[in-house]
């Protein structure tokens, strides 16, 4: 059965819990990442829309987790750390400074809490020893593990068959563990190193596996089973397949009773990462002179169940949407007056229909057009549903940068990486006699203007 096609019942009549995966903070977030966060945002608005209050729970990825999904590879925080020059402590509360900064940027709403994993390793520790008593782990030399084959219906989010997640799991790095897929629940120390995140355990000095921080905060701040628990799709078979069996695994009850996933955004044809290197972060638009709701406007413009593609001529395309727009609700020269029912039974109909935001903005174009409406009912629509858009339409829009003081600093910025700092230098006093300050930083450069 498509869960997509049942209406959505929460447990509570009033309140409905959403569990998100958040950022792992060892980096910027790029602009894949943030159409998670803008997904999650949309669906928080429309439950809001439709008179829900919305507990809104997003973890902080602030433990080093280990690159690899296998439980190998290098620490993301230590990777960080070292990078920078800083503890892998600084390196989190930076980035996690700077996501908070960035999903407001683009009107993102905060969630209700957003708890950090370093903040609940007790919660952590106690749930790997439920699954402990109940005979669901296994210690090998690097760590306790979860033992995959005790769990008949492991894999069922991505109704995998044990076949298929048998010839699925990545090549066996590590060959005391009983089966590929299992995962680590909790890792221990290397005896010769010193880390910058380590705890005590009943097991001996370490760290949690990835995967225990989202099952012991999500039951913590919602209780279980809760409502609706999000991520992006490439969490399907890894992540939330492990984080669904090691919770249910130890307490024998439903996790979520309902699972929504965003696909990826795409830049030239393949999945926009951070390990690809060279990422877009949300900056880099805005350096570009692009209002960064261009970018939520370009992510609600396809349905978040669909691959987006990133390309500048399609920011470009959203921003003169975007403007466009704007101009013409500012020729609307009166006050709201009343939302005529029926279209805003349609609006619901749309965003109700798996987040239909393309639907609902090709409704707001409509609306504007009708000539059978009045000016205020029009505005009067804007202003509603603008409250699951989050596109600011009645707000003034920020000025975009002019022409020529992008393309100067885009030739700052190439001469800064061709190591010509006279041409750079030279550059950056033109920027100035423009009214802007270039500021050089470990992340690349930024463009202010005098005033910021």
């Amino acid at each position: 059965m498509d869960r997509r096609k049942v209406p959505f019942q929460p447990i509570n009549p009033n309140q409905v819990g959403v569990y998100s995966c958040g950022p792992t903070v060892y980096d910027y977030a790029h602009l894949g990442n943030m159409r998670a966060y803008l997904f999650v945002d949309t669906l928080r608005r429309v439950l809001e829309y439709r008179g829900l209050q919305v507990n809104h729970v997003m973890n902080i990825t602030d433990v080093g987790h280990l690159t690899d999904d296998a439980d190998s590879g290098d620490d993301k925080l230590a990777l960080g750390a070292a990078r920078e020059g800083k503890t892998a402590w600084d390196v989190a509360r930076f980035y996690e400074t700077a996501f908070f900064h960035d999903t407001a940027r683009l009107n993102i709403e905060v969630p209700t809490v957003s708890p950090r994993a370093t903040e609940h390793i007790p919660e952590q520790i106690a749930l790997i020893e439920q699954l402990e008593r109940r005979g669901f782990t296994y210690r090998i030399t690097d760590g306790i593990y979860f033992d995959t084959a005790k769990l008949a219906d492991y894999g069922k989010l991505a109704r995998l068959s044990q076949q298929q997640l048998k010839e699925g799991a990545r090549v066996e790095v590590n060959p005391e563990k009983h089966h590929p897929r299992d995962f680590a629940l909790w890792k221990f120390s290397k005896v010769d190193e010193q880390r910058h995140m380590e705890w005590p355990s009943p097991w001996g000095k370490g760290f949690p596996g990835w995967h225990v921080e989202c099952s012991a905060m999500s039951v913590k701040y919602l209780g279980q089973p809760f409502d609706i628990h999000t991520g992006g799709i490439d969490h399907v078979p890894i992540h939330h397949t492990n984080e669904i069996a090691q919770t249910e695994a130890a307490t024998n009850k439903t996790l979520a009773n309902y699972w929504l996933h965003n696909e990826f955004i795409q830049e030239n044809g393949s999945k926009m990462a951070k390990s690809a290197g060279g990422f877009l972060k949300l900056q880099d638009i805005v350096d570009r002179g692009f209002d960064p709701l261009a970018f939520r406007y370009l992510a609600l413009g396809t349905h978040y169940r669909h691959p987006l593609n990133f390309t500048w001529d399609g920011l470009d395309a959203a921003a003169n949407g975007l403007r466009h727009l704007r101009n013409d609700l500012r020729r609307l020269e009166v006050e709201p007056t009343q939302l005529p029912a029926a279209l805003d039974e349609a609006f619901v109909r749309a965003v109700s229909d798996d987040l239909n935001t393309p639907q609902a903005l090709a409704l707001l174009q409509e609306t504007l057009k009708q000539p059978d409406l009045s000016d205020g009912e029009k505005l009067a629509a804007v202003q509603a549903w603008d409250r699951v858009f989050g596109l600011k339409l009645l707000e003034e829009a920020p000025q975009a940068l002019p022409a020529e003081v992008v393309a100067l600093f885009a030739e700052y910025q190439g001469a800064r990486a061709a190591k010509d700092f006279a041409v750079s230098d030279r550059i950056r006093a033109d920027l100035s006699m423009h009214g802007y300050t270039v500021e050089d930083g470990a992340d690349g450069s930024k463009l202010l203007p005098h005033d910021a």
